[in-house]
């Protein structure tokens, strides 16, 4: 393993919080006191949505765990609480339902 220089790492460092600040204070700073126009609005509820299921979806297809290969613990899990939310309207039942599932399955299969 090589050891990377500390001036390169600190350069890195400071760069991405200068550059995480201006891109913050673009829309908190410059934007924040204007209304926004509703289209843009519109677009932003949608937001969470798309993240969301782009966070989870690898670690269900591609579990670290298992060395990138598919479980059935995890895509039954991830079935159960897609199932549980689309029925009930209800976050905290499914993400509680998974959960119980996945470390049923996992201690059941495991």
């Amino acid at each position: 393993m090589t050891q990377v220089d500390p001036v390169t790492i600190w350069t890195i460092i400071v760069g991405l919080a200068i550059g995480s600040y201006a891109l913050r204070f673009t829309f908190i700073g410059l934007v924040g006191d204007r209304s926004m126009p509703p289209w843009l609005l519109r677009h932003l509820r949608y937001t969470a949505v798309a993240i969301i299921p782009a966070l989870i979806a690898p670690a269900v297809a591609w579990p670290t765990a298992t060395a990138g290969q598919p479980d059935a613990a995890r895509m039954t899990a991830a079935a159960v609480t897609l199932t549980v939310g689309l029925y009930t309207k209800n976050v905290i039942s499914a993400m509680f339902t998974g959960a119980a599932t996945l470390y049923g399955l996992l201690y059941l299969l495991g």
